[in-house]
């Protein structure tokens, strides 16, 4: 029996597997560079058009929110007169801690879900009720009739439609996302 010294067997290199090096040469990195590039180019508008309809869902719902809001403190809180504010209706009658409006809605000016919301008179509207004589102390009186609008903070960035609502209960809007003034004037019913 002979014995041969054992022989360094070497197997071939392995598909993928490097000497030494095992980091990324600088072609590699800038290929998956630009392949993330490509799909976010894609992928970023998809989501920031998604995030103005989920914006502009929520202005809507908020705007039927008013709508019962101001239903509901005209038959209990003002003899049949409608809120000139958010923060009236924001006001819980004498004796309760229940608003007529939630928290997110406590103020005109306040912005939610990209958009600002504001109450006001209608145009020609009348004073029906004095503050004084509303259930929750109104900052102002209570008038026949009421107007709420929402606007984008950013058109084209938070919303692409501003939105309102007056008295007769039918929303409104504006493609351009143009402030709706009392009176609706340029604007368009949502079907």
């Amino acid at each position: 029996m002979s014995h041969e010294p054992p022989s360094e067997c070497s197997a071939p290199p392995r598909a993928g597997v490097r000497g030494g090096n095992t980091g990324f040469s600088l072609v590699e990195l800038l290929v998956v560079l630009a392949v993330i590039s490509i799909v976010a180019g894609i992928v970023v508008p998809i989501v920031v058009q998604a995030r103005m309809r989920a914006n502009e869902g929520a202005a809507i719902a908020s705007m039927s929110a008013i709508r019962t809001a101001q239903s509901a403190f005209a038959s209990t809180c003002a003899r049949g007169g409608f809120a000139q504010s958010l923060d009236d209706l924001a006001r819980p009658p004498a004796g309760t801690t229940e608003s007529f409006i939630s928290k997110p809605f406590g103020a005109n000016g306040v912005s939610q879900s990209g958009y600002v919301a504001n109450v006001s008179p209608d145009v020609g509207a009348t004073i029906i009720t004095p503050a004084a004589s509303t259930c929750n102390a109104s900052s102002a009186d209570a008038m026949s009739s009421y107007f709420a609008e929402r606007h984008p903070i950013g058109i084209g960035v938070t919303g692409e439609r501003s939105f309102a609502i007056a008295t007769s209960g039918t929303i409104y809007f504006r493609d351009d996302g143009a402030i709706i003034a009392p009176g609706l004037a340029g604007a368009s019913a949502l079907r």
